[in-house]
């Protein structure tokens, strides 16, 4: 269940990136899902090199959409030099 819990939240999280991001990215539903969970992953990693959260303890919606965030940016300028 805890697999369907992240593949939920990365989806919400990839959503409300795309929706707070302006501009036209072209995601479907997969990648969209993927975005998101990315996001978290990026988020609690960065999160426990700071020192923010514990080992083992995961990033909250708010810090995986920022994660989200950021990677959507990186595809945005990755894909505008190809």
């Amino acid at each position: 269940m805890g697999i369907i819990w992240t593949i939920l939240i990365g989806f919400v999280a990839g959503l409300v990136a795309r929706a707070v991001l302006p501009g036209n990215q072209s995601l479907g539903f997969i990648l969209t899902t993927v975005l998101g969970i990315a996001g978290s992953l990026i988020a609690t990693y960065i999160g426990q090199a700071m020192g923010w959260y514990t080992a083992g303890a995961g990033a909250g919606f708010i810090a995986s959409v920022v994660g989200a965030i950021v990677l959507l940016v990186l595809y945005g300028l990755v894909a505008r030099k190809s």
